[in-house]
Parts: C-alpha cells; sequence; structure tokens
C-alpha cells in the first residue's frame, strides 16, 4: 500500500490486477515469524489477504482489515479456495474499532503513510495488542528511493529506523534493522530493494 488513496481507487487497482503483490506472503513473515506460537493475529491492510492467509496456514486465528471492498473479496475467495479460516473486514483502518478484541500479533506490512498518518496506524497497532503481543512492521526504507529498485517514489511516506524507534517507543524493541529484498528485473537481472524490519513487544 504506496499512500492512502481512496476506496475506489483501490479497488480499481485490485480489479485490474487480482494478485497486485503476488499470491504468497512476504518473505520476511516467513523469515521472522514462522516459529511463532500460535495465537490471534491482526493484519492491518491486508490487501488481497496473502500475509493472512499464510498466517493462518501456520495455525493462527487470523482477522484481516482492508479498506478496499474488491480487495477483501479477493482475500476471502482466496482463503476458501486453499481452505483456510480466516476473518477479513472491509474496513479504512483509521475508523475501524477493535473494541475490546487484542491480538498476540499485530502485522503491518508496507502500510506506507505520511505524517500524521502514520503514527496513527501504529498508534493502532499498538492499542490492539494483548499483553506480552508482539507488532511485525516491514516496509520501505527511506534510502530506497535513491539507493533501492520499486517501492513509492515519495520520500515522505519512506521509513527510518528512527522514526519507527519513535513510533513504538512504549514496546520493548527487539528486532530493527535495514534489510536487502532481491527483486528480480525485467532484463533478466536482480537488484535489491531496501526495506526496514521491525519487531516489538508489549509488557
Amino acid at each position: 500500500m504506496a499512500d492512502r488513496g481512496s476506496e475506489a481507487s483501490w479497488d480499481e487497482r485490485y480489479t485490474e490486477r487480482e494478485a497486485l503483490w503476488g499470491d504468497g506472503p512476504n518473505r520476511f513473515l516467513i523469515e521472522y515469524l514462522s516459529d511463532l506460537p500460535h495465537g490471534t493475529a491482526l493484519d492491518l491492510a491486508s490487501g488481497q489477504g496473502r500475509n493472512a492467509i499464510w498466517l493462518a496456514e501456520q495455525g493462527h486465528s487470523v482477522t484481516g482489515v482492508e479498506l478496499s471492498g474488491v480487495a477483501t473479496e479477493q482475500a476471502r475467495a482466496m482463503a476458501a479456495g486453499r481452505g483456510v479460516e480466516a476473518e477479513f473486514i472491509h474496513h479504512d483502518i483509521f475508523t475501524w474499532e477493535p473494541d475490546d478484541r487484542r491480538f498476540d500479533l499485530v502485522v503491518l506490512a508496507y502500510v506506507h503513510f505520511p505524517e500524521p498518518m502514520r503514527t496513527a496506524a501504529h498508534a493502532l497497532a499498538v492499542r490492539c495488542l494483548s499483553p506480552g503481543g508482539k507488532v511485525f512492521v516491514v516496509a520501505h526504507h527511506r534510502d530506497n528511493l535513491t539507493e533501492g529498485v520499486g517501492g513509492p517514489p515519495m520520500a515522505e511516506v519512506l521509513f527510518t529506523e528512527d522514526e519507527l524507534r519513535g513510533d513504538f517507543s512504549d514496546l520493548d524493541i527487539g528486532l530493527l534493522e535495514r534489510v536487502l529484498r532481491p527483486v528480480d528485473l525485467e532484463d533478466g537481472t536482480t537488484a535489491h530493494a531496501i526495506d526496514v524490519v521491525l519487531m516489538a513487544s508489549s509488557g
């Protein structure tokens, strides 16, 4: 998700391409979350559900919240086709209320907003955590704008370690690092995108 956009604009993008970001989970979810104990998981801005469905396949009880109604229906269809149960809620994350629900894991995968929307999204993630729960963030690093490939071309929606450290300062940050992600280019070569990964736990 590169910017907020409107529901109609995201619906159009997801209608044009059913697997806009691919149908497999993000590589860093596999790397960092494969051994996580089973629990409740929340995928904020879950898109077409690729990460939420993978978490459900690992044994988690998963809820995804997504602005696009088209993507939400695609996620439900993909989950049904793969024989897994997951809850997909069609709602703007900025107006969605978890009420008394709390989650053992909250995932934000490439959920990019400028300030102050970025901090609001991250505050929601913290608010949704159960005691001892974990937030996992993977996003395009601001260095990607000049040193990497792909990703949003606007510096104001890209992340740095310092910004993430500040946004999640109330949590115990166990992992915060700049990582390289290989990207296959159209000419047959491989380049690297620059991402940032954070894992933080509540008390």
